[in-house]
């Protein structure tokens, strides 16, 4: 995708070609997750957290898994996500026969803003997106004092 002039407007030349690469590389590999470590490209999934007065919800994209897949663990106030990501694809036809695989593993933790009660957890793996609700704790749940003037 190239930036309209309008979108970089005068940013100095190293941030233009940065912006520049981002694209290459977005039109290369396409606008699945991953991260590039020692050997390739690794799966990561993009991982939403927002937190309301009650609840800490989290949701993570993982489109083509299956839930026996996945294993979500909470250690203290640590929450882990981990996956086995494993694709086969063949195509064969009588001239052609093409079997691609791609295997990979990710772990992915997130350290909660506050302690939540784990035997309320409420988790849903649905088309591929993974929601986590966890409800805070009492203790965590933020308490207003009105406070007398004198």
């Amino acid at each position: 995708m190239r930036r309209k002039e309008s979108e970089t407007g005068s940013l100095p030349t190293p941030w233009l070609l940065r912006l520049e690469f981002d694209d290459l590389v977005e039109r290369f590999f396409g606008e699945e997750p991953m991260v590039f470590g020692r050997f390739g490209r690794i799966f990561s999934p993009p991982v939403n957290i927002a937190e309301n007065e009650n609840e800490i919800t989290v949701t993570a994209e993982i489109p083509g898994m299956d839930k026996s897949d996945l294993d979500v663990s909470l250690s203290g106030e640590v929450l882990t996500i981990n996956g086995k990501k494993k694709i086969d694809h063949e195509e064969k036809t009588e001239n052609f026969h093409r079997v691609e695989r791609s295997y990979g593993s990710y772990s992915r933790s997130f350290t909660l803003p506050c302690e939540v009660r784990q035997d309320q957890i409420n988790a849903n793996f649905n088309n591929g997106i993974l929601t986590l609700k966890l409800p805070k704790s009492e203790r965590c749940k933020k308490k207003s004092v009105k406070i007398d003037l004198h």
